[in-house]
């Protein structure tokens, strides 16, 4: 598990934290969820996009937040990626959408699918 004392590999606002446990509460099955897997994956005109699915187990080197009631595991292949990042969940008039304020993120295509992302060093995180 990779960690920066005083540093999460991810927060979560309000929003978020909400929407994350209306999602859990929802994948309540025979298996239960253990919380939202995030993490990064090549693709798009900006090199990689955000990936999301429920997740029932954390697999080895994940890393795994909770923050305000909610559980985030964090994919161990993304974790220097999403160093810092704030999630958000935001609905306006047209759509509802978590929102990845990263301060990895180096720019987004221009339809807002994929972005490219300067993975964090542990010597060059930002200390809190």
């Amino acid at each position: 598990m990779f960690s920066i004392p005083g540093l999460k590999v991810v927060s979560l606002t309000d929003a978020a934290a909400a929407r994350i446990r209306e999602i859990m509460a929802q994948s309540a099955g025979d298996q239960p969820a253990l919380g939202l897997r995030v993490g990064v994956k090549k693709g798009g005109c900006a090199g990689m996009e955000y990936t999301f699915e429920v997740a029932r187990e954390a697999a080895k080197g994940d890393e795994v937040v909770t923050d305000k009631g909610a559980t985030v595991i964090v994919d161990g292949k993304a974790v220097l990626f999403l160093l810092g990042t704030e999630l958000d969940f935001r609905t306006d008039r047209f759509s509802s959408t978590f929102v990845f304020n990263n301060p990895n993120q180096v720019s987004a295509c221009g339809c807002g699918e994929s972005v490219e992302i300067r993975p964090q060093t542990a010597a060059a995180a930002p200390a809190h």
